[in-house]
Order: structure tokens, then sequence, then C-alpha cells
């Protein structure tokens, strides 16, 4: 029930469902005044939820930030989180990656460096329906490919959430007691949440943000004043993971 109702969530934490709203509001209104505050409430959404500017400055509070490659020791284990595949493309002879890619991406790089000695994939099927295979055995046959030996590669493909993934992790690193000193990996805006459902699990991790969807400041006019229709999907992501932060501290899961 949980899965359901977090996959409502997002769509109610869309900026463009407000926005519609309110336009429908102004639409039917039978009274001028009424009319008149929707049409400027949309206007008012309107200008808020396509700068630029201002949403990579909430981006850039949220986020966390990136760490320098050198400054990092060498770790027993990446775990890597899953939610970067299209597991609805076919032909299903290949992994089709979206905006996450970064997080296997870096962590192979990592391994490539010698900064992780294997490697664990967190994550099975995030959506409602059945899927053929899972996030995790896509990402293993891509590592695989890519050089890492198999035998390094270790994975669960049960999870079907944050709270899930650490969950399923610990249960995975308890038939692993030699695998102590660990780094997560996932995007910079999910990081928050998978650090402290991890920390809830009993998993102690250092953290390695991947997947940024900030720039550094930029002071340029068209940063400042021109819309952009591609910001409203960044700020639904943002509003959608900032909501699942605070119902997964509610409810206990970190």
């Amino acid at each position: 029930m949980f899965f359901i109702l977090s996959k409502i969530l997002f769509f109610l934490l869309a900026p463009l469902i407000w926005i519609i709203t309110t336009l429908a509001m102004a639409l039917f209104a039978k009274k001028d005044k009424r009319r008149k505050r929707a049409l400027v409430t949309t206007a008012a959404l309107l200008l808020l939820f396509t700068n630029p500017f201002i949403s990579n400055e909430a981006w850039l509070l949220w986020e966390r930030g990136p760490k320098p490659i050198a400054t990092l020791p060498t770790y027993d284990a990446a775990i890597i989180l899953t939610g970067l595949t299209d597991m609805d493309k076919s032909p299903h002879d290949r992994v089709y990656t979206n905006k996450g890619a970064d997080r296997v991406l870096h962590t192979l790089q990592l391994y490539k460096l010698g900064k992780v000695q294997h490697i664990i994939i967190s994550g099975g099927n995030g959506s409602l329906k059945e899927k053929i295979t899972t996030e995790a055995e896509s990402l293993r046959q891509l590592l695989v490919q890519a050089g890492v030996p198999d035998s390094v590669i270790l994975m669960e493909d049960k999870s079907r959430n944050t709270y899930e993934n650490a969950r399923f992790t610990k249960q995975l690193l308890s038939q692993h007691p030699d695998l102590k000193k660990l780094l997560l990996v996932t995007s910079a805006f999910h990081m928050r949440r998978a650090e402290a459902c991890f920390k809830k699990a009993g998993v102690v991790a250092d953290t390695y943000p991947a997947d940024f969807y900030t720039h550094d400041r930029s002071w340029d006019l068209d940063k400042l004043l021109l819309p952009q229709e591609a910001v409203l999907s960044l700020w639904q992501k943002l509003l959608h993971e900032m909501a699942g932060y605070v119902v997964y501290k509610v409810v206990g899961y970190c």
C-alpha cells in the first residue's frame, strides 16, 4: 500500500498539475474576483516553476556536493542504488540508462581506480508492473561487460524503494562480514534520504553523491530571466524527493 501511495504522491506533487488546476479554476470561475485571483496565481506559478536560476538555487540547497576522488580511501565495497534504467524499453538485449547513469559509471570509475574492491547493486523492480528482469541484474550484466569480474559483484534484487534498499542490503551484508568499509553511491538529490535509511538499518557507510542536477551558480541573463519548460520537471523531481524524505521520517523509515 505504501508503494502505491508513493506513486500517487508523485502525481500530486507535479507543479504542472497545480498550474492546470488554477487555470481551470479561472476558466470556470463565476465571479470576476475569483477568476482574476486564479489567473494571477497561475501566472505566478508559471514564473516560479519555469525560472532556471531559482530552480538551480533550490537544487543547490538540497543536493549533497561532489567529493574529489583523490580524497577517498579504499573501500571494501560500493553500494549502488538502482533507479537509472528504463525497463520498459525493448529489445531487452541491452541496458537503457537514463539521467541517473552516473551512479553506475562513477562506481565503475572508482573500481577501475582501485577505490572500491567490490560492488553491491541494490534494486529490484520499482514499478507497479511486472518486468522481465530486475535493475540489479541489468546493471550486473553491464558491469561485467565493462570488465568488472562477476566474482566481485553482489546484488539484492527484491527492493522497490529506498527503505527496502537499506533493509535488504543489510541482510546481504550479514552474509559477508568481511565487507566492512562501505561507500554508498546514489544521486546527489537522493543522498539525504538514502543515507538516513541506511543509517537507520544499521549500515554504516560513507557517501558518494553522483548524478547532479545542479550547475555552478550563473548570473547570465538568460538563466535569470528566460523561462524554460524543462524546469517544470526538475521541480517535480525535487518536490517529490523532499516529500519522500519527510514521509520517511514520519513513518520511521529513516
